[in-house]
């Protein structure tokens, strides 16, 4: 594990960050491109706004599903092979979705999709807290969690322009080369993460599971993440059809959005990683919250607005939801034990996932586009959305007052036994 004053990355740590960075960008990215290819998928698959949430929904109901059943052999294995085994059927599962010829075809390339991506970043996130210190760990999550940006600046303009070209199907596409590359550098170059093994002792699969989740400190961080994930889903799937049919930003003029607001949140995130290294995630967390419901309040009210707006209101938001989650990220890896740290990771992003799902299929619920491609309902789906945010926000602070007083706790044992 890395030394807690080591304040330099060796050369492997920066292969193992950018390797994860890449995998997250794929997964992200064949996520996210659900959220501007509505624009597209609502006229050409003649989908209404209910199956278009359930084609959201499919990936996250199935990821949440397969999140859970792995994390019961988590930590039994190898976690470089779990990586390796689910990142491989997520590129099928993504090829897949570029062949879909229809409603039905997509909707279950969605589901293969989300049974192995959805495994894939609890699994990551489970790599790092191995390999890396808590005091650094700040800096690692805003790398990696670089992926989000990284997809609008890189993934969204070029998969918008991709589809604009050849069709919505070339996004997808170009999702399967990427990921097969990264795949290969996993396969080549990544070493085994296997130190967890020797700390499982005799439990059974069932003894293991059944700690975890009688945990009362694991069980205050699942019901955090799923208001966290509430409020991050509701809004994604139709954002890309709210600007286009109700503040009057061109198919084309996505791309812009995509790209500037993704560059920002790409510049912001290791700022804020570091940041949380140094003031404190939570804080970093809470003032971020602030500033999403603030720019979520504004944005869900427009009307017909200029590019240039629309574009910096939301490079600001983006940037906020990214520091939220980078932050998020860095105060669960703190959670669980080292033996544990597999399952919780599974079960935490199992229960993202669900949640996001309910979210999505709600979010289909509350708005509907009338016949003119107009988003009704919109600034309700955003006082939703809002009033999520600010309860998670209390959430967060219950989980790091917690861990507070664990450390304060370990620090008072650590000194009566120096005594």
């Amino acid at each position: 594990m890395t030394n807690e004053t080591k304040q330099a990355f060796t050369g492997y740590e920066i292969f193992i960050i950018t390797i994860l960075a890449l995998a997250q960008f794929t997964i992200v990215l064949d996520f996210m491109v659900m959220n501007p290819l509505s624009a597209f998928l609502l006229e050409e698959m003649n989908l209404n706004t209910r199956q278009f949430g359930g084609v959201v929904s499919a990936y996250a109901y199935s990821a949440g599903a397969s999140g859970f059943l792995a994390s019961f052999f988590a930590d039994r294995f190898d976690r470089k092979r779990l990586l390796v085994f689910f990142y491989a059927g997520f590129i099928i599962g993504t090829l897949l979705c570029g062949l879909a010829t229809n409603y039905h075809f997509l909707l279950s390339a969605r589901i293969v999709t989300g049974i192995f991506g959805g495994v894939i970043g609890s699994v990551s996130f489970a790599i790092i807290t191995d390999l890396f210190a808590f005091q650094v760990r700040g800096r690692v999550m805003g790398f990696v969690q670089m992926a989000f940006a990284s997809s609008q600046v890189i993934g969204l303009p070029v998969g918008l322009m991709l589809a604009n070209k050849w069709g919505w199907h070339m996004p997808f596409f170009m999702i399967v080369g990427v990921a097969t590359l990264t795949l290969l550098a996993i396969l080549v170059k990544m070493r085994p993460v296997n130190a967890h093994l020797s700390l499982q002792g005799q439990r059974s699969v069932g003894q293991h599971m059944l700690k975890v989740v009688s945990n009362r400190q694991y069980l205050r961080v699942f019901f955090a993440t799923t208001l966290l994930a509430t409020g991050g889903y509701m809004l994604m799937p139709f954002g890309a059809a709210f600007a286009v049919g109700n503040l009057g930003i061109s198919k084309a003029e996505l791309s812009i959005v995509y790209f500037v607001t993704g560059l920002c949140s790409m510049v912001a995130g290791p700022l804020i990683g570091k940041l949380a290294d140094r003031v404190g995630a939570f804080k970093v967390f809470a003032v971020g919250s602030a500033i999403t419901i603030a720019t979520v309040l504004i944005y869900t009210n427009l009307g017909i607005t200029p590019l240039w707006l629309v574009t910096a209101i939301s490079a600001v938001m983006m940037a906020a939801v990214a520091s939220r989650i980078i932050t998020s990220s860095t105060i669960n890896s703190a959670v669980p034990d080292q033996v544990d740290r597999g399952t919780f990771m599974g079960i935490n992003s199992s229960v993202a996932q669900v949640s996001g799902g309910i979210a999505s299929t709600v979010a289909g619920m509350i708005v509907f586009q009338n016949e003119t491609g107009f988003m009704e309902n919109y600034p309700a789906l955003g006082f939703v959305v809002t009033a999520a945010m600010a309860i998670t926000t209390f959430q967060f602070w219950g989980v790091n007052k917690m861990l507070h007083e664990r450390r304060r706790q370990q620090e008072s044992s650590i000194s009566e036994l120096k005594k």
